[in-house]
């Protein structure tokens, strides 16, 4: 029983033909854009773009959305070529069996659970914070303070049902959300405009500062490696602040797991991922450039930026709009946060590597909705009890470690199967995959040691559980075996 046996292109596309196995194809260039928009834009935007100006890159903030955006963008190409060679529900995890074999797959879908339902968690506690402001809704009922959190629960509850409802109706709903959020970020940077004062952006580029060393698991891997002293500001600020900003972008990879749901998955993936990722580079960089410009950016460093830069600017009125921009944008992040959390599971546990009953499809949705009902239940338990906060960045690790094996899943790919037809193809292969590789791990080892030693623990636990039922459960394992059995009846037939 190899473990890095892998499992066939061809194969996972028969799959998703079975009867009661297949999801639905409602989807077009235009969902996978406004869901790809939907979860890309959330808290980053209204909370990191401050917070990285006042205490890293100054107005050079805008580089570092850039420089993340750039990184991203290596990655982005690299799930295109994948997602419109292999249109299969599972994202990473499915192009992983397929280049990389069983055991890296099952890494990939057990990293992927951790950052889909944890950070559909987290970006919950963070709905229920921002509504318990919008409306002073009672501390015990929602925000920071409430345990259990009834405002995250509720949120999550609500939109598991319209998860399990399909993928169009989600779409839908997401769609709506979008326009109001992106609404919201337009009239940031149009009214904001009118209260650009030059003199704001001078230094562009502030003059480098030493800061303290972090101690202990707060000190990023880096530090620890390689005893580099870090700065505020100055170029190495920039890219401080491109690695934490990176995480505003975190989403498009969720677009591929909608890939079987789509009715033309060659040519409106890619259009969905890159799309989307371009939309939001441009809307976070002309954010950062107008907010950076309206106050000096050393009044930015605040849990609401743009609200508090419109308050020093006499518009105090904008707050509560900008908040309900907020809200609406952190609704649609949890939507398609769950909907990609519930996808990964389900191709996992089609391949055997789950239990099969989880990879049960509604008779009238067609979507996998006891995989979204088990998701929508543990996640709305993590949302209302346990405080997440510490826990946000695992969400951005194991995002990056995704962007790592995907980015080498291509190079594999393109030699193991050049035959494979590909509607879209990454440019530079193998060094523009070569190079979204180094990015995202040193933005990896950006993060704090702590994060690392979580991560690490939560993949011990996936190892366990891997080689106690996956190994043995797994689809190709059984057909392997049958294979086997039915070569040996042959050769006994013979010597008889």
């Amino acid at each position: 029983m190899s473990i890095f046996r892998t499992k066939s292109i061809e194969q996972s596309l028969r799959d998703t033909d079975e009867p009661g196995r297949g999801l639905r194809k409602n989807l077009s260039a235009f969902h996978l854009t406004v869901f790809g928009v939907g979860v890309i834009i959330g808290t980053g935007i209204f909370v990191l773009t401050g917070q990285q100006a006042a205490r890293n890159a100054g107005p050079a903030i805008v580089l570092s959305f850039a420089l993340a955006g750039v990184v991203c963008a290596l990655a982005a190409l690299c799930y295109a070529e994948f997602a419109s060679s292999v249109p299969v529900a599972g994202s990473a995890y499915t192009f992983s069996y397929a280049t990389l074999g069983q055991f890296i797959a099952w890494i990939i879908g057990w990293d992927l659970c951790l950052e889909l339902a944890l950070g559909a968690a987290v970006v919950s506690r963070g709905w229920s914070a921002y509504l318990q402001e919008l409306f002073d809704l009672p501390a015990w009922l929602a925000g920071d303070k409430a345990v259990p959190d009834f405002g995250a629960a509720f949120i999550v509850a609500a939109l598991t049902v319209v998860a399990i409802m399909g993928a169009k109706l989600s779409g839908r709903v997401t769609g709506a959300l979008v326009v109001v959020k992106v609404a919201v970020v337009v009239f940031v940077i149009g009214l904001g405009l009118f209260f650009v004062k030059a003199a704001n952006y001078t230094p562009f580029i502030p003059d480098a500062v030493p800061s303290e060393k972090a101690s202990g698991g707060d000190a990023p891997l880096l530090q620890i490696l390689a005893g580099i002293t870090p700065q505020h500001f100055g170029w190495f600020g920039i890219v401080a602040a491109a690695s934490i900003v990176f995480f505003a972008y975190i989403g498009f990879d969720v677009v591929a797991t909608t890939a079987e749901e789509t009715r033309n998955p060659q040519r409106d993936v890619p259009w969905g991922i890159i799309g989307s990722l371009i939309i939001c580079a441009v809307l976070y960089m002309a954010t950062a450039a107008v907010v950076t410009g309206m106050v000096p950016f050393t009044e930015l460093d605040t849990a609401a930026p743009l609200a508090k830069a419109f308050d020093l600017v006499g518009q105090t009125w904008a707050a509560d709009l900008i908040s309900l921009g907020a809200v609406c944008g952190i609704t649609s992040v949890i939507l398609v946060l769950l909907l990609g959390q519930a996808r990964v599971s389900f191709a996992m546990a089609r391949d055997g590597l789950l239990p099969p009953v989880l990879a049960k499809v509604h008779p009238k949705y067609g979507t996998p909705w006891v995989m979204s009902t088990i998701t929508g239940v543990v996640v709305a338990v993590l949302a209302a009890f346990v405080p997440l906060s510490e826990l946000s960045e695992l969400t951005s690790i194991g995002t990056l470690f995704a962007f790592v094996v995907v980015s080498i899943g291509v190079v594999i790919l393109r030699r193991t199967r050049p035959d494979l037809p590909r509607a879209f193809r990454v440019p530079g292969v193998p060094w523009l995959p070569a190079i979204s590789v180094l990015a995202s791990l040193w933005l990896m080892l950006n993060l704090p040691v702590i994060t690392w030693v979580r991560f690490l623990i939560w993949m011990a636990a996936g190892l366990l559980l891997y080689f106690v039922y996956g190994m043995r459960r797994a689809n190709l394992a059984a057909d392997a075996g049958e294979a086997r059995l039915t070569a040996e009846g042959g050769r006994s037939g013979s010597a008889a």
